[in-house]
Parts: C-alpha cells; sequence; structure tokens
C-alpha cells in the first residue's frame, strides 16, 4: 500500500469514527430550518455566520426559500440566548430603510455578515435597496442617490451610519474625507462597531487620475464614524431623523497613506475589527502579491491615527527556523481588545487546485460563474500556512495550528461578488470574482478576564490529499484550542461526517428517521465572545437536509 493510500485510509477511517462518537459540547439551538422567518409564513433554510456579543446575543443574516413566485425572505434578525427570547427583525424587505429616506424606499437585501459591538446591543450590517433621496441639482433637474449604506441601531431605532450619498446637499458628512462632495462607492466586507456608537469599516471610491486626463482611479481606505443621538439638519427645512447627526466620517489609512517603515502606499486594505478604543486591520502593498505591509493596530480618537505594526510580511513566523518570515497575511482579522487572530502562510511551496463553481445559492451569480469559468478556475494555495494569536500587551505571537503538521489547508474558496447588471448578487461590493477566505475567532475572555496570557481560538480547517486539483473525500471541521502553549491539546467543535443528530435533535431525515451527517460548518470572526461560541452548520443532502446556528459554552480548561 502507497502512503498516500494509507493516508486516505486513515482519514476516511478517523472521519468515520468521529461520526458515530458523541461530540463533548453541549449545543444551543438559535435558530434552525423549523422556525418560521418572523412576519412570513415561510421557514428559514439558509443562514450565514452569526457574530455575538458578550452578552451572547446573537446576529445574523438569514432567508427563506422562495414561494408561489414570490422572492425568499431576506433579512437580519436577532437573538437573546442569554434570556432565551423570539427573534427579532432588524430589518427584512418590508422594512423602510431609514432617513435621509424621501422616496419611500425599502431594503432589498443585507449583502453581507452583520457584527455586534463586542460590549453592547449595537449592531452594523450594510443594506442595499432602491435610492433614497431626491434632491435638485442647480440646473433644477431632478438627480436620486443612495443605493447602500452601513446601518446601525445604537440609539434604538435602525439609523444610517454610512452612505454612498455624500454628494448631495446637507449630507456633505457622508462624503470621503478629504474629498469634499466626493460619495463613497461601496462598502466592501462588513463593517465592525465598538464603544456603542462607534461605527468602523472599509470604503471603496474613485478619483480622477492626474496622469491621464479623463481617465479615473480606483480608491479604498478603512474610516471610521462617531455617531451621536441627533437628527441631519437640512437646509430650508425640518431635520430629518431618527439619526446619527452630521459628524464626519475620520480616516484611519487608505491608499494614499504611507505603510508604517517604508515609503509605499498601501495598495490595498481589509474590512477592519474593533474592540474598545481600537481598531485593527489588515494592509498591504499588493493584495495578491504583498511584500510590505501587515496588522496594523489605530486608536479611535482622531483622524489619521498613528498606526501600530502588529504582525509584518517577512516577520518572523513561530516555531520555524529563524529568518522563516510571513509572505502572506489574512484580511479576516478577528480582535477582542487584546488577542488578535489570523491567518498567515510562509515558503514557497504549493498546492495546485482546480476550483468549480458551486451548484447552489444565487442564480444569477451561478450563471455568471460558470460562463466565466465553464471548466474551472485554477489557483495554489501555500502548503505551509497556520493559524496564529497576536498579544497585543506582550508583543508576542503565537501559532495555534499549522499545516502540514496539524491540518492540510486553512484557506476556504468561494464565488461572491457583484454580478454586472445584477442587484442582489452583491455579497462584498466589489466584481464578482473567486476569493479565498480562512475563518478564525479569537477570545480571551472566556475565564472573564483579559489581563492574563491565555486565550482560546476556534478555527475553521480541512484534512485531505488534492488528486488531480483537486480534494478527495475531505473532512472539514472547527476546532478549539487554548493557549498560550504547544501542550493544549486541538478539540474538535464539529466535523463533517459527524453525527448532526448532536448538535441539533432535529437533525433526522424526515422519511427514513435517520440521524443526518455534517456536511458544512462555518465561524465567523466575531462568532466567539467571552465564553459563548456561534457557529453554522449545514446536515444532509439538499433533498434531506437541515441548517441552523448553534451556541455552545467553551470550557475555562481544556
Amino acid at each position: 500500500m502507497s502512503t498516500n493510500t494509507l493516508r486516505m485510509f486513515l482519514l476516511v477511517l478517523g472521519a468515520s469514527a468521529l461520526a458515530s462518537a458523541a461530540p463533548p459540547f453541549d449545543w444551543q439551538v438559535v435558530v434552525n430550518n423549523g422556525e418560521t422567518v418572523p412576519g412570513d409564513a415561510r421557514k428559514f433554510n439558509s443562514y450565514n455566520q452569526p457574530s455575538l456579543n458578550m452578552d451572547r446575543l446573537v446576529v445574523f443574516r438569514g432567508r427563506s426559500k422562495g414561494g408561489q413566485g414570490g422572492e425568499p425572505a431576506h433579512g437580519v434578525f436577532t437573538r437573546d440566548m442569554a434570556q432565551g427570547t423570539p427573534l427579532v427583525t432588524v430589518f427584512d424587505r418590508k422594512t423602510l430603510v431609514p432617513q435621509p429616506n424621501n422616496l419611500e424606499s425599502m431594503f432589498i437585501e443585507p449583502p453581507s455578515i452583520p457584527r455586534i459591538d463586542m460590549r453592547s446591543n449595537t449592531i452594523a450590517t450594510r443594506g442595499n435597496h432602491q435610492p433614497t433621496w431626491k434632491y435638485l441639482l442647480p440646473d433644477g433637474t431632478e438627480t436620486r442617490v443612495g443605493t447602500t449604506g452601513l446601518y446601525t441601531n445604537p440609539f434604538g431605532p435602525l439609523i444610517l451610519g454610512a452612505s454612498n450619498m455624500g454628494g448631495a446637499p446637507d449630507l456633505g458628512f457622508f462624503a470621503v474625507p478629504g474629498h469634499p462632495g466626493l460619495k463613497f462607492d461601496v462598502f466592501p466586507g462588513s463593517p465592525a462597531v465598538t464603544l456603542g456608537a462607534t461605527l468602523v469599516f472599509k470604503g471603496n471610491y474613485t478619483v480622477p487620475d492626474p496622469n491621464n486626463p479623463g481617465a479615473t482611479l480606483g480608491k479604498t481606505g478603512v474610516y471610521f464614524r462617531h455617531l451621536k443621538n441627533a437628527a441631519i439638519p437640512q437646509t430650508g427645512g425640518d431635520p430629518v431623523g431618527p439619526a446619527g447627526g452630521d459628524r464626519p466620517v475620520l480616516p484611519i489609512a487608505n491608499t494614499d497613506t504611507r505603510i508604517p517603515g517604508t515609503t509605499t502606499r498601501f495598495g490595498s486594505t481589509a474590512p477592519p475589527s474593533a474592540a474598545g478604543l481600537f481598531a485593527v486591520f489588515a494592509g498591504f502593498d499588493n493584495e495578491e502579491h504583498p511584500t510590505k505591509g501587515g496588522i496594523y493596530l489605530a486608536p479611535l480618537l482622531w483622524a489619521n491615527p498613528p498606526l501600530v505594526p502588529l504582525v509584518r510580511i517577512g516577520g518572523q513566523v513561530p516555531g520555524e527556523d529563524k529568518g522563516v518570515g510571513f509572505n502572506k497575511l489574512g484580511e479576516g482579522v478577528s480582535f477582542d481588545g487584546r488577542f488578535i487572530a489570523f491567518w498567515g502562510a510562509w515558503g514557497t511551496e504549493v498546492t495546485s487546485l482546480v476550483l468549480q463553481c458551486p451548484a447552489d445559492g444565487n442564480k444569477d451569480l451561478l450563471a455568471y460563474c460558470k460562463a466565466t469559468y465553464p471548466d474551472g478556475f485554477a489557483t495554489t494555495v501555500p502548503v505551509h500556512q497556520g493559524i496564529f494569536v497576536h498579544d497585543i500587551l506582550t508583543g508576542s505571537t503565537r501559532a495555534v495550528a499549522k499545516s502540514p503538521d496539524h491540518f492540510d489547508d486553512f484557506v476556504f474558496w468561494n464565488f461572491s461578488g457583484r454580478v454586472p447588471g445584477v442587484g442582489e448578487s452583491d455579497e462584498t461590493g466589489e466584481a464578482a470574482r473567486w476569493r479565498s477566505a480562512s475563518f478564525v475567532a479569537v477570545s480571551g475572555l472566556v475565564d472573564g478576564s483579559l489581563i492574563d496570557r491565555t486565550f482560546h481560538a476556534a478555527f475553521k480547517a480541512r484534512k485531505g490529499q488534492v488528486v488531480d486539483g483537486a480534494y478527495v473525500g475531505p473532512v472539514d471541521g472547527l476546532y478549539l484550542r487554548k493557549g498560550p502553549g504547544n501542550d493544549r491539546e486541538i478539540a474538535t467543535l464539529v466535523e463533517t461526517g459527524m453525527d448532526g443528530f448532536f448538535i441539533d435533535p432535529a437533525a433526522v431525515d424526515p422519511l427514513t428517521q435517520e440521524h443526518l451527517p455534517v456536511t458544512a460548518m462555518g465561524i465567523e470572526r466575531d462568532g466567539f465572545r467571552g465564553n459563548a461560541l456561534a457557529i453554522t452548520v449545514s446536515m444532509g443532502t439538499e433533498e434531506a437536509g437541515w441548517a441552523g446556528i448553534y451556541l455552545t459554552v467553551a470550557p475555562d480548561e481544556m
């Protein structure tokens, strides 16, 4: 028997053994396919990864199937798992978009994962809709603006926190900082929120190219805005509200900012995370092939705050030979106020993959993917990669798990973005393409305190062998490790093939009454707060399937 054949046999054997064993974690149902969407007769059937705060208030994006030719129910919802209260709708397709809205426009969809302040009940989410604001141009013609924005609820009602209508009269505080009257184009990814009423986000915008008359340049950056409980003043009219006041958007860093310690400007920035007075974000000279940049900490006190480098491209990889540095760092950074969890890679060895378009999901996005990549999308992933946690108090970085020592891959792919001419395919705010992501969430507060060096990190990983560009019989899972220290065991939260009944007793085939196996799972960077961890899990097949969002408590001792 060859080494590869033996390895495949052991993986399959291990997966079978796990499928028959009950996991060591107790799971609570936040929502599942048996629950009716609030205000709708249909039941939920899909969910994005949830976020939650220290008080176990869970926020998520969920939807139903379509029915009788109608569009599916689609919205953002919360559930208080500490109190066990019913689901609450933050907004859905029947919700009026908050002011400024003189066109009575309704939400179309939330195009990204909602997030929540770690220490308050304030949520933050993107929302897409038809134009919300009409006004007259100087020549007397009418124009309409406001098709996307960032929405939040720090003062009770849902309000607009950032918008793409910064060029409209009286709404200049929404404009791109340093560019009066210039609106943001899109807000890629998901906004973060901290301090109860401070929105932190990524924004893209377009400026004239000074070296090429008539051409434009795409710009990007990370920003924040302190909201206040006040209406928006209107020249010659009544203030509009409820609203977040008229404080301006403030810059943290953008593609005009020099990377600390260099003369090179950022070429890309990633959607930030935030906790307390600080935001953290990843920024590089080149998103695909970085040679400079890293992960930075910024105080949310004033415009263009000093950026503190935490982990750099070229920085030493923990546990590797001296001089072995990171050559890639992940964009999805998890932050709890002290600990920062991230994905990193090193070395030159790669594994070649050919990615096939997904079989289900948004029909317009699927059609565009298949038309663009009929034979699949060829790419590579690093052989040497891992999950790491940086402690901003001690300045130390520690490895949580690596490949190929613990797992084979921490990178997961999806085809997402805006399909040309289609509104509801917009997942990221940017053009549709193949994207890779790693998934990790960190909490130093499992024991209720951030004063010690102990943290817990939950992450997604894969075990399997690649044959002809595709994984054969891979085992995907969510795992939990306590740190620091190399003597800690990696605990399995959930894996493909595991008996779904132990996570949700309703995960049973209605015809055969057989337990459904776990087929997919997800975790988001704000999905681990205090000692509570919330995830998505899918079980069974499309014909006889079940899914939901589930919460468990991480033990202090592991």
